[in-house]
């Protein structure tokens, strides 16, 4: 098979690709659509702060409370087993679970860091990108209207 007759069956097998799949098509919105077919981006204030503040009111202080109540329990198991092989192995694992509570604590002081940093991030963002487009701006028909004379 020749160059020729190899290009008319590539471009054969082409025609009969979907044209999501093609690379001779592209997308006519001024971005290609994201994978979840979602084209804006879509950030909420509100949202992230709402969340930020469920982290620090409700999971932070109760992960905290029930990570203690276990250890109680737990200091407790050891004082009723004081002399047993069960009591040490009963103190690793509350050595352990407590460094679980205190990795969890630390994850969710960082989303909730996280989260109030990515609000103030996008702010900011918005005024540089204003500012940057600042000088394109056209002037309102309000701000070419001269102050009124005193009489």
């Amino acid at each position: 098979m020749g160059f020729d007759e190899e290009w008319v069956s590539s471009k054969a097998a082409a025609a009969r690709q979907p044209a999501s799949t093609r690379l001779n098509g592209a997308y006519d919105g001024p971005f290609p659509p994201s994978p979840g077919g979602d084209k804006d981006l879509n950030s909420s204030p509100e949202r992230k702060k709402a969340a930020a503040n469920d982290i620090e009111t409700d999971f932070e202080p109760n992960s905290r409370r029930a990570g203690v109540w276990a250890d109680e329990a737990s200091i407790t198991a050891v004082k009723a087993f004081d002399g047993w092989a069960t009591a040490a192995g009963l103190t690793k694992a509350q050595e352990a679970w407590w460094k679980s509570v205190m990795a969890l604590l630390g994850r969710l002081a960082g989303e909730k860091s996280a989260l109030r940093e990515t609000n103030r991030l996008f702010f900011t963002n918005d005024i540089f990108v204003g500012n940057d487009f600042a000088p394109l701006v056209k002037p309102s028909q309000l701000n070419r209207i001269s102050p009124p004379q005193r009489p």
